[in-house]
């Protein structure tokens, strides 16, 4: 067992958590420590982790218990230019607890990244965004009536929490899931790279092929699974709509 240098400075919040990785690569530079949050507002038709939905049906832990868990990898994820991510769910469902484990990680000089919706972004302080070193802003559809068919919320408050972090200075990338007969209509991907190429925070584009690797997930909850016919997005409709972002002078990846 780790012996810590000495307290911790940061307040133990409870909260509750799906699940965590610990050698995750897709979630920010490096290698991350992830933390998967229980909870979230949308209902996005193709959301691969449908029984982190319902906040309660989680695991109740406390931040404390996870920063030391943090603490005992924070060499490794150092030495590997990583960090911790702090996803979802909707990790904004419960801002005292991220917040805990965001100052928590600052504390170690670790590397913070948020994966999130920006939806209830007014939920976090300036404060606490200054312990954020970078933010995975998933924005599903630039296109209003899209956006509540795909995750049955509003745009708005995710495009206002764009602005509020373009404001703050700190560094984003976003993250677009396109699907076929959905999300690729040519003037919302185009609405989108303006929107992105307005912003002088954002890093890089990471445009995503829908995939239906948590269609099981559905039918064991008995859900029904709207996009079961639609396939992944050809390497060709790929191509173009990152063009579309790299064109206005985006990094696509």
């Amino acid at each position: 067992m780790r012996i810590r240098s000495g307290p911790r400075l940061t307040e133990s919040v409870d909260g509750y958590i799906h699940s965590v990785e610990t050698l995750g690569t897709v979630d920010g530079p490096g290698v991350r420590f992830v933390v998967f949050t229980q909870g979230c507002p949308h209902r996005c038709l193709y959301c691969h982790n449908p029984d982190s939905w319902r906040l309660k049906q989680g695991k109740l832990v406390a931040s404390a218990d996870l920063l030391d868990q943090i603490e005992n990898a924070s060499t490794f994820l150092k030495r590997a230019r990583g960090g911790v991510t702090i996803s979802g769910g909707e990790p904004l469902v419960q801002p005292k607890f991220i917040a805990s484990i965001l100052r928590g990680c600052k504390e170690m000089g670790l590397h913070t990244a948020l994966d999130t919706t920006g939806y209830l972004g007014s939920k976090l302080s300036d404060e606490v965004i200054a312990d954020i070193d970078l933010v995975l802003l998933d924005i599903k559809s630039y296109d209003p009536e899209t956006y509540r068919c795909v995750c049955g919320t509003d745009i708005q408050p995710t495009l206002d929490f764009a602005r509020r972090l373009e404001q703050l200075g700190r560094p984003m990338w976003i993250r677009f899931v396109l699907v076929p007969g959905l999300t690729d209509a040519r003037d919302n991907v185009a609405g989108l790279a303006e929107f992105a190429a307005s912003l002088k925070n954002v890093e890089r584009v990471e445009v995503l092929p829908f995939h239906k690797m948590g269609e099981f997930k559905w039918q064991e909850l008995r859900l029904s699974y709207k996009l079961a016919d639609t396939q992944p997005p050809s390497p060709e409709a790929l191509a173009e709509v990152k063009q579309a972002f790299s064109s206005r002078g985006l990094t696509v990846v």
